[in-house]
């Protein structure tokens, strides 16, 4: 009976998944699963790793009325997110571009790995390589100290 409670609960409440209030819906059904896509693929600014489409951030509600706002207007999906990116900045897209400045953050992660692997490489051989300590003997006169102290 819990489960079927919890399931029921789970069911129910996919609908308010989303923080999309329902005077920012479009009447066009065709339309607003545009603004869906485009505002899933868009970061709130103030709950960082969030869409704008699940945040219930002012600011992730004033991106989602200017994207509905731009479809609207009659520009295309990559138009919307476009001009999105021209205002926020690259920091708004969750998966960020490939292109510019941000390949070297795109490669920074495996290029750090093989330095690290390269560098392990050449410590793990070093002391493989590296002669054992050699123990010192002691000399005649130290051992007859040594053995004076020990007898006392």
């Amino acid at each position: 009976m819990k489960r079927l409670i919890l399931a029921l609960a789970l069911i129910l409440s996919a609908p308010f998944a989303y923080a999309v209030q329902p005077d920012e819906v479009l009447p066009d059904p065709a339309m607003e699963q545009r603004a869906r896509d485009i505002s899933a693929g868009l970061r709130c600014l103030v709950c960082r790793n969030e869409s704008i489409d699940e945040s219930n951030a002012e600011l992730a509600r004033d991106l989602r009325l200017l994207v509905r706002e731009r479809l609207l207007e009659g520009d295309t999906n990559d138009e919307v997110v476009d001009y999105v990116v021209d205002r926020y900045g690259e920091y708004v897209l969750l998966n960020p571009t490939t292109r510019g400045s941000n390949i070297f953050l795109w490669l920074a992660g495996p290029i750090m790995a093989v330095i690290a692997l390269i560098l392990a490489f050449f410590y793990l051989r070093g002391r493989a390589t590296a002669k054992p300590a050699t123990e010192d003997r002691l000399s005649a006169d130290e051992e007859a100290r040594l053995s004076e102290i020990l007898k006392d």
